[in-house]
């Protein structure tokens, strides 16, 4: 059985994508093999039903499924849950369900409407009464998608007084200051120390791990540079990490466009083999002809650089 998620994770934590065919059904085939192209390129664990992974289009039914299905395919690597939900019986019911399935741990964003830092504790302390102190519980602070700002003061309290919360997952922007302030505020006696791992596609991947971060939660589309950039950091050769970061990074940025950076990702799992349809559920964003020729030049591109530094392309699952 694998281990529950603790204050020590660390590395990259996928943010799967959930694949659909053309008519819109939920693809379990494509889960597959998408599970497996992740684990080829050596993620350390996966994120399910997150705010990328379409989960607020899919029936409880077709969820737990995605769950069960990664679970079981997963080679023993932790499977962190979204259970996000406005209100905190549902969010109970999944969470325990994804318990059952076998999740390491659930996922959590505040609902939209909580009123300053006052709102941000209540709804957190009400939810580690309602999940128990069995569940380990990672913090989404995605302010640009919920609209709910969260203090490092009102983090730190929480941390201190449920120990359920063993991970941040950072992707406020800008972020810098907030994860360096939290990291600070660790080191006072009697402090505890939780894992963070950070999204926004990795866009700041190399500044926020040099500020004290475990590593990355995000689904970037070429997720074995994000474990090499960990890995290399880990290790201590930050520069190498860097100067490989940089081959990808506009790449990167183009994939975290707003409105297509989804359609842009999976279009890039389509190419790769790892997924059978880029396909969204509706509504959902398409790429046009420009868009895709786009892509075209700047993997070209891509291959070019990676050439160059005497690296190979690696545009097909392995």
């Amino acid at each position: 059985m694998t281990a529950k998620l603790a204050e020590d994770a660390k590395g990259v934590y996928i943010i799967a994508a959930t694949p659909f065919t053309e008519e819109g059904a939920l693809d379990l085939g494509s889960v597959d093999s998408l599970t497996d192209f992740y684990l080829g390129c050596g993620v350390n664990g996966f994120t399910l039903l997150g705010m990328m992974g379409e989960a607020h289009k899919l029936s409880a039914d077709e969820s737990l499924a995605v769950v069960n299905r990664v679970v079981g395919r997963a080679q023993g690597r932790q499977v962190v849950v979204g259970v996000s939900h406005a209100g905190l019986e549902n969010v109970r019911r999944l969470a325990h369900e994804a318990m059952m399935a076998g999740a390491a741990g659930v996922m959590v964003a505040p609902p939209p409407g909580l009123k300053g830092d006052d709102g941000v504790y209540g709804y957190y302390a009400q939810l580690f009464k309602e999940l128990g102190p069995d569940i380990p519980v990672v913090y989404q602070d995605y302010p640009q998608s919920t609209g709910i700002y969260l203090a490092p003061a009102i983090f730190e309290r929480l941390v201190d007084d449920f120990r359920q919360l063993v991970m941040l997952k950072h992707e406020d922007c800008p972020g810098l200051a907030k994860l360096t302030r939290i990291r600070e505020g660790e080191k006072r006696p009697g402090r505890r120390r939780v894992s963070i791992l950070v999204g926004n596609g990795g866009l700041y991947l190399p500044q926020e791990l040099r500020r004290g971060a475990d590593g990355a939660m995000t689904g970037f589309a070429w997720p074995e540079m994000l474990v090499e950039v960990c890995d290399l950091f880990a290790a201590g050769k930050a520069e190498e990490a860097e100067d490989l970061f940089d081959l990808y990074l506009p790449l990167v940025r183009h994939e975290q466009q707003p409105g297509i950076g989804l359609a842009l990702r999976k279009e890039v799992l389509f190419r790769r083999g790892a997924i059978k349809s880029p396909k969204q559920r509706v509504p959902g964003s398409s790429l046009t002809a420009t868009d895709r020729a786009e892509l075209d030049r700047l993997i070209a591109r891509l291959d070019r650089r990676l050439a160059a530094a005497g690296r190979a392309a690696r545009l097909a699952a392995e």
